[in-house]
């Protein structure tokens, strides 16, 4: 089958579309071809791909050719199979009749013959050529039509359709191009599946002996020549990615040698996009192809499908990976670095990429290396003189770096040991006469294989197979020249090779290309580090600034990446780029930068050079200065431990830690911290100022800063800046990173760890009374007031006290101050104490002192500023009222309010005073008792036991020594007559909130006349001799005297006296009024109710005199509103007859307002006196009100 190659490449060239054969059996082609050919290409076609998957396929080309054209002769049987993807796919049958005889007895025989073949797709096109206007044709044609239908269609697939020429049908041409696609359809499958079967049994005989790889190509190509013919690109791109699976596989079985190829004239020029740069006979070899070609050939045809199917993404990234591969046997087959061999390889820049690059590529390695023409030493003597003029170049500052592995004596050693003949004796020669390389010296071993070389040639005439000597680096440049002359066909190639500056340019040329094509790519970081060999050509050439911006680029790309080694080699290019343009400030950065690289990679002296450079420009005028970033060289941080913490308002002092990547001292002339507020982005950084000139050493130094009040937040250094000389610079603290414990350390603070924090508005201190039980009013008591600093110093604190009114500061005694402890402490305090312990007090005086108050304001002292103390204010509650007492029916009704005085405090503290405590306390006076009186015993002959219950209202012990009673007029004390209780225990004691009672015996005086009753004294005063034992620290004490201390000494007797409301009984009523019953029903809320009394007159009105109406009686109704609601008059007259048992119902309507036991609304008679009216009940009673009754109006009957 191999022998069909020629034939099939041609036959491939020239068939580039689907055929359709068309059989023209009635002469009706010429007629019909122009509307055929207009629907062409196939707008859509649908097609089975190799999965036999329907594809849609826009333009389908295809051509119509008739069945008697040279190009469709026929073959033999197995010539047809091999070039069966250009035989038609279908077969159009043009036909046409007019008589119905004709068509049984010739056309349908015929017909019959050319169909007969079932591997062929056809069908049947019957033309009509009747006229409209003739009926009868018409009809004709119709019947034979439905003839050709009856026997030509079936069931499963109809093959016949009609044109009709003088009026066609409008579905006529869809009906046909339908058929038309279900036949290719149809053919393609069936072809597909031969080549599938045929590429198949070839795969199975792939480790025979027989095998033939070119056959196997032919059936696959073919396959997928089928595939593009159709327009399915997916699926013949598929069969060349196999194909070339397949070829790699016989490429790397060892044991068979091949050609590579690549020798010929014009192979030096790539093909990847030209399938047909050489011709397949051409690179064929025994039963395979050459690599060289072969690899290049199947890349093409890759390439081209993949730009019909518009991917050129893909065959950009698929040649990238083609180029790497075939890379690597290009150098296996000795291809060569062309700049070095023909020695103008010290032209080319030493830089890290073009080192790393040459690194990976060998030298070539043939059997003998070329031999210098016999014409050529002045070409020699040229090249050694070039050699001798070479002058080494010093880099800025003096830098001296240690030359990139790239020299002319290890192609020297590659060269010679490829040399025909070699000796012992020249073996120092072979390596240009040096010895000192321990790498270069060969063991005896060595030197035999050497002497034992191959002689053999690789290559046709062009090398010597004897030579006497090794050669010179000079001869080995221009021997390898003269070779190359006979390999490279490109004029601009070898035009480039001419002369250094050709080759400089050309070499130029290639970068700027390959970093252009990287810049508009994905990987636009190869096109920067070519940027920087563009650079370093353009340097070389003077060519400063465009040198200059490609080191910027290039450096930005070292630096952001952590290649410090890297950046270490073109930095100092930069930077005397910058300082041959001017450039002061790029100058000034590229020598901060130098500085900033690790210490390892410059020499002390290096780095100290590159101070003196940054201090000489700092302290020069600049044109345009511009703050200099020195992050990475000068850094600072926060001490490490807890942040500073102070409170709002307080200024302080900052520490912070700078490190200097200087080599040696550096002094700078203003330095500023800034403070960033993490709570608020928009609050703007506070600048802190270093007052004085700093100067830095190498390593880690400590400053210190004021620091001025702030507002509250955590606040992270933000930007250290400052002046050297003239130049502004700043840092932003990031940095290098060391060992912790070494000066040299520079610590990341990621994130950024607070350095301040100053708190909210809180309480830094706290003022609150010591007790909460009442003191004794109207006598100096001590006030206690609690001084708890919160976390905060109160040393220098002033305390301004303000009383209340009715309170007063008794002046003339001292106010003391001792230390505090809370109880929870203090019993924590005990339980930690070993052994025993005599003082059991919650409050342990550890100090004590007395302080002035000067102006109302002290100052407290500086024991005081740290601890819990308390202060003990002597101070005295005013009350002008007598204190009154209560009975049984009317109980106390005293409020708390009465007896609360109040204290403001104002204290000032902080460093300043500039931190204020306002507080206002409240302190509660009462008086010793509360009495309340009671009737206990009313005895036949008229004398009244009266009992008074002394009620203890402080905790305090309360001892009675004397108490007496001043009985209003009205009321007699029985027997004596001196007011002294009927029992005499006395001294009597009161324990704390407890209480006591005194019997007093009294009878009523004869009722008094009416000049009397004008001058009767309202009141009964008792009068209580009492002394208190108490603790200042618990409540109410000993009033406070010269030498009190508020300790339980009893002290001196005081005087409490209290009225007592004293009411005669109802003896004689003129009046009677009674509660009527309410309705049976109960009452309930919401409910309206009548309440009723009965007023009636118990005796004429004659002998009450006082009354100014004689038959009017004022009436009032008083409830409690939260309880009733009043729907009458509340207040008025009455019409009441003056006669005895006279009576009249008063009626008020009300609506209880709450459910349960509430007290009815009271009927009171103003103008009558208490003592003349009888009431029922006597007392206050209790009614029960009803909750309302449920509601109805959502209810739903059952």
């Amino acid at each position: 089958m191999a022998n069909y190659l020629a034939q099939f490449q041609s036959i491939k060239s020239a068939c580039d579309h689907i055929v359709i054969a068309v059989e023209d059996v009635s002469d009706l082609w010429p007629t019909v071809k122009s509307g055929f050919e207009e629907r062409l290409p196939f707008k859509r076609a649908c097609l089975n791909n190799k999965t036999r998957n329907l594809v849609f396929v826009e333009n389908l080309p295809a051509e119509f050719i008739l069945t008697t054209d040279s190009r469709l002769r026929s073959r033999f049987p197995q010539e047809q199979l091999l070039y069966w993807f250009r035989e038609p796919y279908a077969t159009v049958v043009l036909v046409t009749c007019e008589d119905l005889d004709e068509f049984k007895t010739i056309l349908k025989p015929r017909l019959k013959l050319i169909v007969q073949n079932d591997e062929r797709e056809w069908l049947i096109v019957f033309v009509s050529k009747a006229h409209p206007s003739n009926d009868q044709a018409t009809k004709m044609a119709k019947k034979v039509y439905a003839k050709i239908e009856v026997d030509f269609n079936s069931k499963k697939r109809e093959r016949c359709c009609k044109l009709d020429l003088h009026g066609p049908e409008p579905s006529f041409w869809e009906d046909l191009e339908s058929k038309i696609m279900e036949s290719i359809r149809n053919t393609l499958d069936r072809r597909v599946q031969f080549y599938e079967d045929e590429i198949r049994k070839l795969s199975e005989q792939r480790l025979m002996p027989v095998w033939n790889f070119c056959n196997f190509f032919i059936l696959k190509e073919s396959m997928a020549f089928i595939f593009e013919m159709a327009h399915l690109h997916e699926d013949a791109l598929r069969e060349y990615d196999e194909l070339e699976l397949c070829y790699l596989e016989t490429v790397n079985v060892s044991g068979k040698q091949r050609e590579f190829g690549g020798i010929d004239h014009g192979d030096d020029q790539a093909a990847l996009l030209s399938p047909a740069n050489k011709a397949l006979t051409q690179i064929v070899q025994d039963d395979s192809f050459r690599e060289f070609e072969f690899r290049q050939y199947l890349f093409a045809s890759q390439s081209k499908l993949l730009f019909k199917l518009n991917r050129p993404y893909e065959v950009a990234s698929r040649g990238y990976s083609f180029i790497i591969t075939f890379s690597k046997s290009l150098a296996k087959h000795e291809f060569m670095r062309l700049a070095y061999l023909i020695g103008y390889g010290s032209a080319i820049e030493r830089s890290p990429v073009n080192s790393a690059s040459l690194s990976m590529l060998p030298w070539p390695k043939p059997s003998v290396w070329p031999s210098v023409p016999p014409n050529a030493s002045s070409e020699v003597i040229a090249k050694e003189k070039l050699f001798l003029q070479e002058i080494p170049k010093v880099k800025h500052f003096g830098i001296q770096r240690k030359p990139l592995p790239l020299e002319p004596s290890v192609l020297l050693r590659e060269a010679n040991r490829r040399r025909a003949s070699l000796s012992v004796g020249n073996v120092s020669e072979m390596f240009d006469g040096s010895d000192s390389d321990a790498s270069l010296r060969m063991s005896p071993s060595n030197k035999s294989q050497v002497i034992t070389m191959s002689r053999t040639n690789s290559s046709p005439g062009i090398f010597e197979s004897s030579i006497d000597r090794p050669m010179r680096l000079a001869e080995i440049f221009v021997a390898s020249e003269h070779a190359l002359k006979h390999t490279i066909s490109n004029p601009d190639l070898w035009k480039s090779l001419s002369s250094v500056e050709e080759f400089e340019q050309k070499y130029l040329d290639l970068l700027k290309g390959a970093a252009d094509n990287y810049h508009r790519s994905w990987w636009k970081r190869h096109g920067v580090v070519l940027d920087g060999e563009i650079a370093a050509v353009c340097f070389k050439r003077g060519n400063f600034d465009l040198a200059a911006k490609s080191y910027e680029k290039v450096c930005a790309l070292y630096s952001g990446e952590g290649w410090q080694d890297l950046l270490a080699e073109v930095l100092p290019n930069l930077a005397e780029c910058q300082k041959i343009l001017n450039d002061k400030a790029g100058y000034l950065l590229s020598c901060v930068r130098l500085l900033s690289l690790d210490k390892g990679l410059f020499s002390k002296k290096e780095r100290q050079d590159f101070q003196s450079e940054v201090i000489s420009l700092a302290h020069s005028e600049m044109q345009d200065p511009v703050p200099l970033d020195v992050s990475s060289l000068i850094t600072f941080s926060g001490n490490p431990g807890p942040p500073l913490e102070l409170c709002d308002g307080d200024p302080g002092t900052l520490s912070v830690t700078v490190w200097s990547g200087f080599p040696d001292d550096i002094t700078l002339d203003s330095l500023n911290l800034s403070l960033t507020a993490t709570y608020n982005a928009d609050e703007g950084a506070k600048t802190l100022k270093s007052s004085t000139a700093t100067v830095l050493k190498p390593g880690k130094n400590t400053i210190t800063v004021d620091l001025p009040p702030q507002k509250p937040g955590s606040y992270v250094l933000g930007v250290l800046t400052g002046h050297i000389g003239l130049l502004r610079f700043r840092s932003h603290s990031f940095s290098k990173v060391g060992p912790a414990d070494s000066d040299d350390f520079m610590s990341y603070e990621k994130p950024t760890r607070p350095i301040l924090k100053v708190f909210n508005p809180r309480s830094l201190v706290d003022l609150a009374a010591a007790i909460s039980s009442p003191l004794l009013i109207n006598e100096a008591q001590w006030v206690g007031i609690i001084v708890r600093p919160v976390d905060y110093s109160l040393k220098g604190a002033v305390l301004h006290i303000d009383t209340g009114p009715g309170l007063k500061i008794e002046e003339s005694h001292f106010i003391e101050m001792e230390s505090y402890i809370s109880v929870s402490q203090s019993v924590a305090n005990l339980g930690n104490r070993h052994g025993s312990q005599k003082d059991s007090s919650l409050i342990v005086n550890k100090d004590f002192e007395q302080l002035h108050l000067n102006d109302g304001k002290i100052q407290l002292p500086d024991w005081a500023s740290n601890v819990n103390s308390i202060l003990w204010i002597p101070v005295r509650a005013l009350n002008n009222n007598l204190a009154r007492g209560s009975s049984s029916v009317t109980p106390q009704t005293q409020s708390i309010v009465d007896g609360m005085r109040t204290i403001a405090l104002k204290l000032e503290f902080g460093v300043s005073h500039n931190q204020i405590f306002e507080r206002t306390i409240a302190v509660h006076f009462t008086a010793p008792f509360h009495v309340s009186t009671r009737v206990s015993d009313k005895c036949i002959d008229g004398t009244i036991l009266l009992q008074v219950m002394l009620h203890s209202q402080v905790k305090a012990s309360l001892t009675i020594s004397d108490a007496w009673l001043d009985l209003q007029d009205g009321f007699v004390h029985t027997g004596q007559g001196n007011g002294r209780p009927t029992s005499g225990f006395f001294p009597l004691v009161i324990s704390p909130t407890s209480r006591a009672g005194l019997l007093f015996s009294i009878y009523l005086e004869k009722t008094p006349t009416e000049v009397e009753v004008e001058e009767l004294r309202p009141d009964s005063i008792l009068n209580i001799q009492y002394g208190i034992s108490g603790d200042r620290t618990v409540g109410a004490h000993t009033p406070v005297t010269s030498n009190s201390t508020g300790t339980e000494d009893a002290g001196e007797s005081l005087i409490f006296r209290s009225a007592l409301v004293l009411q005669r009984p109802v003896l004689d009523p003129s009046l009677a009024v009674g509660f009527l019953p309410l309705p049976s029903g109960g009452l309930r809320v919401g409910q309206l109710v009548s309440m009723q009394w009965r007023v009636e007159r118990l005796k004429d009105f004659e002998e009450n005199e006082a009354c100014q109406s004689k038959d009017e009686v004022l009436y009032e109704v008083n409830a409690n509103s939260d309880n009733w609601m009043i729907a009458g008059r509340k207040r008025g007259h009455i019409s009441l007859p003056t006669k005895q048992g006279s009576r009249i119902v008063i009626s008020i309507l009300c609506v209880p307002l709450v459910a349960g036991y509430v007290r009815p609304p009271h009927l009171d008679l103003p103008d009558v006196n208490e003592a003349n009216i009888s009431s029922n009940p006597p007392g206050p009673h209790l009614i029960c009100v009803l909750p309302p009754a449920l509601s109805s109006s959502f209810c739903v009957p059952a």
